[in-house]
């Protein structure tokens, strides 16, 4: 650590070199008032470079960074004004001018304001030029996403602008895989990329642009460069090289093609380095871009999924992966008013895991301490179609239908040792997890303008899911005691069988009459119905291979459920000033029932639910938002079944048929500003929720065994969580940043027969700052402090982490990057220290097609990371087993 402070302060001392002073301004019209969102350029004329730039606030303010002893063009333009140039030579001293723009600009078409400008803005769209931000070494959209104000990338390749995330993804206007951006910061070619728009209050109806809230909706497109039009471009990547135990490979072509007309894109990725681009967690949440249709309706019903606990990995590090991934995506202008588009996504890879984990029981502080080596086999296609037709510009027509399709198999061996009332027991499980689940899920959208008065949208939204998962336990011990359960085999097999085949439709007509041009009413009408059947069956295999069915009703499920929810809403919006109000009240009948067990249970009642939003606009880019909202919370079929389910080896749920909905009452503050004059950044959000009645879980433990049931608790649940962000860029080529979460929830569940109340308290804090030059070393430091506090146990981790990149020599670039770990709880009795260190140099002549690449993953050859979680009736410290150092070669041709 000694060596890498002093290579860092050294870095930091080369970049600190050179003098520069200030001109500073304010740039106003004829009449003196001042201009908010000019942009101002120093370009040197000596090297025809631009040396800074500025965008003004709302004082009209504005300062730039500029070398002394130098002749600079200064250029201001904003849009409606005429533009002006003028020239000043620097000398030592800080420079102060006002500059004034006359009006008769020209309205430029589109959102590009000045060719040059590193960021540009026009209304709610914010416009990056990408060459600005690049040092050469970016390879893909990531590389400069990450360097850019006000943009966050995540492990996970999720995009976040002034900290709402990015739900849309396009390139020259057209879909790129709907409904997930990692696709695109993970391959779009980063040479290929002229602009980056940020799209904020995105509505993809242009009606309900401002008849909806869109605060929250964020979308991203990406404007290519000339040379990418109307051509095939990509790159086919192809490298061999060497591990621990066994040779590493990998096989990477891309083709992208855009033109006006029509667009294709082709991503295939096949190897074993670990590189993943889908996970089976992308694939769960992957939306195919579909939204909630009853969002305003005030209720919740959301369809569970029956996945199994499959182990999840921890980003792409795992013991062992292979990947073999395929995926399409394309979009095709039949006529002016005709759009088709579509993805299609296959992907095959097989993992090894290894696991120990020490789960202690909260409560009794029985323990179970375990090691756990899984291989798992995941296949999973995704396919979308959508249809986009709009004649007129008052009439729209859209559908979309997304089919996901799924196999996943996993194997594991596991040795427990069980620590009840400080005896201890050992013994192997072997487990078996199957599962092939189906969903479509389709979409049709009408939207209808009938003059400036009347707007009127219809959607509907039909998912049909299909799951069949199959779980088999064999152990040493009876975990269970089961009716006719034969007891006194070797070995004690437990299975299941599970199907549950949902039809849900949730439809709703929206009527929109503007009473002024500022105000409007919206009128809602719809409807929720969802059909399910539950069927499952616990069986035991004796030693002699034949089955005992537990044909007792207690371990067998036959259920039909129907769910209906007919509202009608009524919202009115209205801008007056610098607020904007939208009250809003729906009036709900529900009606439920469930047939098991040869009877029927039926529940019926109105309710009525309220909802308030409120926007206080500061000032162009500063902003205050409240969101109130009263919502009624069902749940599906899962838990109302009440034969008992295998959770886990060790675990059995039985279902409640009687449990009623419950009641939460959400808060939540959001606060956002973003000042051009320095690159400020600052956003917070505080959210506060209370659940009545909520779905509970009564256990029993016996040892580290458990039999839960769920039941409506009298006790209401909270959770207070808060976030908030400050991040400014400063003399053009630095970049810092602080963030801070937090996390507190209160949870009442019924253990053992006696109440009991837990409580967690999450805590992370980040610090970063950046360098961007073009012609030096580039360096990020960080650190991330993070505190998980559990009923009992408290949990450590501090996270300094490093990036270096350089440019050099016109061919060649060098980007390492390091994390160091420190891992600990309160009592020290769990203690790791861990790093993660890579490096490559990749060599490229300017204008070649072919690439050089030599890299090199956990060059430290670190063999675990450690995480920890809370389930409200247990706390879990879990260390995983990740890939060794490896080594590969590997050249890329550039199309």
């Amino acid at each position: 650590m000694k060596k890498l402070y002093l290579v860092v302060l050294f870095l930091f001392s080369i970049l600190s070199i050179g003098q520069s002073l200030k001109m500073e301004g304010s740039i106003v019209d004829t009449k003196g008032k001042a201009i908010e969102m000019a942009n101002v350029m120093a370009v040197n004329l000596g090297t025809k470079a631009m040396d800074s730039y500025a965008i003004t606030n709302e004082k009209g303010k504005f300062s730039l960074s500029l070398k002394s002893g130098t002749h600079y063009s200064i250029n201001v333009s904003y849009l409606g004004m005429q533009s002006k140039t003028i020239e000043i030579v620097t000398s030592q001293e800080d420079i102060t001018r006002t500059i004034a723009l006359e009006e008769g600009g020209i309205e430029l078409d589109g959102v590009e304001i000045v060719h040059d400008m590193p960021v540009s803005i026009k209304g709610d769209t914010i416009v990056y030029n990408a060459d600005s931000f690049k040092s050469g070494t970016e390879r893909k959209l990531e590389d400069i996403l990450k360097k850019l104000p006000g943009v966050e990338v995540n492990d996970d390749g999720e995009v976040e602008v002034e900290g709402k995330k990015v739900t849309k993804l396009m390139i020259e206007g057209k879909d790129f895989f709907d409904g997930d951006t990692k696709l695109g910061v993970k391959n779009i070619p980063a040479d290929a990329i002229d602009k980056i728009q940020v799209l904020r209050n995105f509505n993809e109806v242009g009606a309900l642009k401002g008849v909806e809230n869109n605060e929250e909706s964020v979308a991203m497109n990406i404007k290519l460069k000339s040379g990418k039009k109307n051509f095939w471009f990509g790159d086919v990547t192809a490298g061999a090289g060497v591990g621990h135990e066994e040779s590493r490979y990998v096989i990477n072509p891309k083709i992208f093609y855009y033109s006006p007309k029509y667009s294709i894109n082709v991503i295939t990725n096949f190897n074993n380095i670990g590189e993943l681009p889908l996970t089976i967690q992308d694939y769960l949440k992957f939306t195919g871009g579909f939204r909630g249709v009853a969002k305003k309706g005030g209720s919740s019903f959301d369809v569970s999924s029956n996945d199994l606990g499959i182990s999840l990995l921890r980003n792409n590090r795992a013991k062992d992966i292979e990947t073999k991934f395929g995926a399409t995506n394309f979009s095709y202008t039949i006529n002016k008013a005709w759009n088709i588009s579509g993805f299609g996504i296959l992907s095959s890879s097989n993992t090894d895991l290894e696991t120990k984990t020490q789960t202690t029981i909260l409560g009794s502080g029985d323990k179970q301490n375990s090691s756990e080596a899984a291989a798992q086999k995941s296949n999973f296609g995704l396919f979308k179609l959508s249809s986009s037709y709009k004649p007129t510009d008052k009439l729209q027509l859209d559908y979309d239908v997304l089919t996901k399709i799924s196999k996943q198999d996993e194997l594991s061996s596991l040795n427990r040792e069980s620590i009840v009332d400080g005896v201890s027991a050992t013994e192997d499980i072997f487990t078996n997890k199957k599962q092939n689940p189906l969903s479509i899920n389709q979409n049709l959208n009408l939207y209808y303008t009938k003059n400036d008065k009347n707007i009127f949208a219809f959607e509907v939204q039909h998912l049909y899911q299909d799951e069949n998962p199959f779980y088999s336990a064999n152990l040493q011990s009876q975990p269970f005691s089961l009716t006719d359960y034969v007891s006194g085999q070797n070995r004690n097999s437990l299975n299941q069988d599970r199907f549950v085949k949902t039809n849900k439709v949730d439809a709703k007509m929206d009527y929109y009459y503007m009473l002024t041009k500022t105000s409007n009413i919206n009128v809602t009408v719809g409807d929720t119905y969802s059909n399910q059947i539950f069927n499952s069956n616990i069986f035991q295999i004796l030693d002699n291979n034949t089955v005992n069915n537990l044909d007792d009703s207690e371990y067998n499920n036959q259920v039909k459920y129907n769910f209906n929810d007919t509202y009608l809403g009524l919202h009115y919006k209205i801008l007056t000033g610098k607020f904007t109000f939208n009250p809003g009240v729906s009036l709900h009948y529900y009606n439920m029932a469930n047939v098991q067990l040869g009877s029927e249970y039926q529940q019926n009642f109105a309710r009525v639910l309220p909802d308030f939003y409120a926007l206080y606009q500061i000032k162009k880019s500063q902003t205050l938002s409240y969101n109130y909202s009263l919502t009624n919370n069902f749940t599906d079929i899962n838990k109302l079944a009440q034969g008992a389910v295998l959770s886990n080896y060790n675990s059995l749920f039985s279902g409640n048929r009687f449990l009623e909905n419950a009641t939460s009452q959400v808060h939540s503050l959001r606060y956002f500003k973003y000042n051009m004059y320095n690159f400020e950044n600052i956003f917070a959000n505080a959210s506060y929720s209370k659940k009545v009645d909520a779905i509970k879980t009564s256990s029993v433990f016996t040892g580290v065994n458990q039999t839960s049931s769920p039941y409506n608790s009298n006790l209401a649940d909270e959770t207070l969580s808060g976030s908030g962000n400050y991040g400014r860029s400063f003399l053009r080529n630095y970049k810092a940043s602080f963030g801070a979460s937090v996390n507190w929830s209160k949870f009442n569940n019924i253990q053992n027969t006696k109440a009991t109340t837990t409580e967690s308290l999450t805590q992370s804090y980040t610090v970063k700052a950046s360098t961007n030059y073009k012609n030096m070393p580039n360096l990020e430091l960080g650190y991330n402090y993070a505190v998980n506090q559990y009923s009992g146990t408290t949990f450590y981790t501090d996270k300094p982490f490093l990036k270096l990149d350089y440019y050099f020599l016109n061919a060649f670039s060098f980007v390492s990057e390091y994390e160091f770990y420190n891992y600990r709880n309160d009592s020290r009795t769990i203690q790791n220290q861990y790093d993660f260190l890579s490096a490559s140099m990749i060599y490229q002549k300017k204008n070649s097609k072919m690439e050089y690449k030599l890299a090199a993953t956990n060059i430290l050859n670190t063999k675990s990371l450690n995480d920890n979680s809370f389930s409200q009736f247990a706390t879990s410290n879990s260390q995983y087993t990740v890939q060794p150092r490896y080594v590969i070669f590997s050249m890329k041709y550039n199309l």
